[in-house]
């Protein structure tokens, strides 16, 4: 009925409910972007310009606040930081595409016994909030001595129930008959996955990477509790103790930021295309 309803309104006015739906959608993404482009602008001001605020553009366009970061390496290695969150959240996100993937082809086309219930069990699992798991995971991490080093926040992170649910359901949307075939050919189980599903499965898989890697790049509780050497620290929690000490000078806070949002956007943007693909096609079957 609803299709029928809308088939029926004519064309000009569909028209203008396009254009008006087009525009509610252009101001709302100006307004999430806003307070961030004046943070971005901010740092491209002289202290006194942010503290006596005049206007969103700098009228003394300046690098002062990023010199000043780059400078004191020693007093605020963002630096070293910036190569943790790199090497951190790359080896988090190949992991969980890769050991994520295995469990979800294994779970929906392998279907080994009580798997079903194994999914279900898995998937449960989102509900439950990671914070109950700190104690655990540190007491195993101590034993491990592990602690204060990037595999603490390598390795319990390898593998999400997320991740699991997400290539399930894109599984759906892959035909069976394309493994079928190949296991005819006497291709084996390793050599489908590798050969036939993966293949297919890039959309879903940068989708699940993307997400991965923006979330371990902002994780701010792992590292805070896991680490304690400045130096092997991410950005997240190195701009919070960076803040502590010069929570009076804006300018090298913002800039610190904006270092730390810049990566994460740029890959976002390379991606998007891959995880609007991805969200139409996992949406097809459920």
């Amino acid at each position: 009925m609803a299709e029928q309803r809308i088939s029926s309104i004519p064309q000009w006015k569909k028209s203008r409910v396009q254009w008006l739906i087009e525009i509610i959608i252009a101001l709302g993404a100006i307004l999430m972007i806003l307070p961030f482009f004046i943070a971005l602008l901010a740092t491209f001001k002289p202290e006194t310009e942010i503290i006596q605020f005049e206007g969103v553009f700098p009228r003394d366009w300046t690098l002062i606040n990023y010199q000043k970061i780059f400078e004191n390496s020693e007093e605020i290695p963002v630096i070293r930081w910036l190569f943790n969150s790199i090497l951190i959240s790359s080896s988090i996100t190949i992991l969980v595409v890769f050991v994520t993937s295995m469990a979800a082809y294994s779970l929906s086309r392998l279907r080994p016994p009580g798997g079903r219930a194994a999914f279900t069990l898995i998937v449960a699992t989102i509900m439950i909030p990671g914070q109950l798991f700190l104690v655990p995971v540190y007491l195993i991490l101590n034993f491990l001595h592990w602690l204060d080093t990037p595999l603490a926040l390598i390795v319990p992170a390898a593998s999400g129930a997320f991740g699991v649910f997400l290539l399930s359901q894109f599984f759906y949307s892959i035909p069976k008959d394309l493994e079928d075939a190949a296991e005819i050919d006497g291709c084996s189980i390793w050599g489908v996955y590798w050969h036939i599903v993966l293949p297919l499965m890039k959309p879903a898989l940068s989708t699940l990477a993307i997400l991965t890697f923006i979330g371990s790049w902002n994780d701010f509780l792992g590292p805070l509790v896991f680490l304690d050497s400045t130096t092997q620290l991410t950005l997240p929690v190195g701009i919070a103790l960076f803040q502590t000490s010069y929570f009076i000078e804006y300018g090298i806070t913002l800039a610190a930021s904006a270092i730390a949002t810049f990566p994460a956007i740029v890959i976002f943007l390379i991606f998007q295309k891959q995880i609007i693909k991805s969200i139409s096609l996992t949406g097809l079957k459920g």
